[in-house]
């Protein structure tokens, strides 16, 4: 393996990780950098030549747009770091990223067809590996779909993240590493009371315990929650317009950030006051990243358009003769 390339990949990737990031999967994609490069004799940041870039990126199958964007986009921020540490005079490759044409729409729930899906998760029945399923998966789906959790904070949850007396959820380790406090109403603490008083009753459960576990030791797999959504999604038989990715786990993280946008347009609230609120109640960096999740449906456009009209009416009426 190359020495110098390598030991300044991991330096790039102890600088992000000092910044709070995870870098797991960037990890994964310099490692295969550095591979190839150890097979073609390049042992120095500054062997990164524009042809052996173009060569190493045309030597990954990447199908899908965004897996290859990713890949670009992994190997200039770490070319543009090592420019920043005079390892290298300039960027020697610029890759051009794939226009995402195939870009579909989340699938959003409202409000009846969330009620379903969580009736229905209560119902399921119970299995040799999994006691108190449906009480399980209708407690992750709803703090998912109410708080706008990711499933994997949703299932990694612990008995002391629970505050019961404040109110709040500690968050811990979340997309990039982060940790939040996160509020919750009466429903989601008779919820949440519930699954505690479940948990403290079983032997063995301390304050490090999970909260929603089938073995009373591990939490319960994100995977399974997701595969357990998108069973009872189709089961459900919701309907997904044109355009519209299937029904899937952060669904619902996507139609909690917008029907808070949509409520805030009802009861008169200025968003663009609350977005910042609610970027920091997901637990993302700035409101730009909370954007991505506020897709505009019908009844956003309608509310929308319903503000606008009602600020411009005096300036209309003014015009009348």
């Amino acid at each position: 393996m190359s020495e110098n390339l390598a030991a300044d990949v991991a330096a790039f990737l102890a600088h992000k990780r000092a910044l709070g990031r995870k870098y797991l999967s960037e990890e994964a994609t310099l490692h295969l950098l550095l591979v190839y490069t150890d097979q073609c004799g390049v042992t120095e940041s500054a062997g990164l030549t524009p042809q052996l870039l173009d060569e190493f990126v045309a030597s990954r199958s990447r199908r899908r747009a965004r897996s290859f964007n990713h890949l670009i986009g992994v190997l200039g921020t770490f070319l543009d770091w090592a420019v920043s540490q005079q390892l290298l005079a300039a960027t020697p490759w610029h890759g051009t990223r794939r226009r995402e044409t195939d870009e579909r729409l989340p699938f959003l729930l409202d409000t009846a067809q969330a009620r379903r899906l969580l009736e229905s998760a209560a119902a399921l029945p119970d299995n040799p590996r999994a006691i108190g399923r449906g009480p399980t998966y209708h407690a992750i789906f709803a703090l998912c779909y109410g708080l706008g959790l990711r499933g994997g904070e949703a299932c990694h949850l612990l008995l002391e993240d629970i505050d019961t007396d404040r109110q709040l959820l500690v968050v811990r380790g979340g997309k990039f590493g982060k940790s939040r406090l996160v509020p919750f109403g009466p429903r989601i603490g008779e919820l949440l009371a519930r699954q505690l008083k479940h948990r403290q009753g079983q032997e063995g459960a301390g304050p490090g315990s999970p909260l929603f576990t089938f073995d009373g030791r591990r939490c319960v797999n994100r995977t399974s929650a997701s595969h357990t959504f998108r069973l009872l999604a189709i089961e459900l038989e919701f309907p997904v317009p044109a355009g519209t990715t299937a029904p899937h786990l952060h669904s619902l993280r996507h139609s909690f950030a917008v029907g808070s946008l949509l409520r805030w347009y009802r009861e008169g609230v200025d968003p663009s006051v609350r977005l910042f609120q609610l970027s920091t109640f997901m637990g993302h960096v700035d409101p730009a990243s909370t954007a991505v999740y506020l897709t505009i449906t019908p009844e956003l456009f309608s509310e929308a358009s319903h503000r606008i009209e009602v600020f411009a009416e005096p300036a209309w009426l003014e015009e009348q003769p």
